[in-house]
């Protein structure tokens, strides 16, 4: 496969994941699709650093678009639009491990939630585990189903950012060699 189909499987691929990260976190905004949990300031701490929608979603999008280009001939199509494609992978893999970061610590430290009558975050700095052990998860009490909720969201942000590094670590790669060696655009017959 020549340097500039890879771009274009690349960027094809990257499109999707990236609008899985922005509704992700979105949605996150909204525990059982409610929003007086987003005006009261009920809302996780990790939601609101927009992993999915700043990192994994705008900072891969963006380089994706770019990637895309790459792939086809005219003006991105060349040595150096390959050697471009490099630094705006870089801007994707950045992103792309800011949202696994976030992720990580959404998963770590569990949601905020009512617990009695205090809002907290019951399973931050806790010496039990709540991830696997799911008899914890009723001592939250609003929003219901809230452990479930952040576990599901920020778990597919992990695996989505995961697999926007993975991908945009290899078009870093394709377009090293699609710099020093050319894109294979078809010349056609000698």
């Amino acid at each position: 496969m020549c340097t500039g189909k890879c771009s274009r499987c690349i960027a094809v691929t990257l499109y999707p994941l990236a609008l899985i990260s922005i509704i992700c976190n979105i949605v996150l905004f909204f525990p059982g699709g409610d929003i007086k949990y987003a005006k009261d300031g009920h809302i996780t701490e990790e939601v609101k650093y927009m992993g999915g929608l700043v990192g994994g979603g705008l900072m891969v999008l963006l380089p994706a678009l770019y990637i895309h280009l790459t792939g086809t001939q005219g003006c991105c199509g060349n040595r150096c639009g390959m050697f471009l494609s490099i630094a705006f992978a870089a801007v994707g893999v950045a992103g792309a491990l800011y949202s696994f970061s976030v992720a990580v610590l959404g998963l770590q430290n569990g949601p905020l939630c009512k617990v009695l009558l205090i809002w907290t975050t019951p399973f931050k700095n806790s010496d039990r585990n709540y991830l696997t052990d799911d008899t914890w998860w009723g001592s939250c009490t609003e929003p219901k189903n809230i452990v479930q909720f952040n576990i599901g969201l920020f778990a597919t942000l992990l695996a989505t950012s995961s697999l926007e590094v993975i991908l945009c670590a290899i078009q870093m790669i394709n377009g090293l060699f699609g710099c020093l060696c050319g894109t294979c655009t078809d010349k056609g017959p000698l």
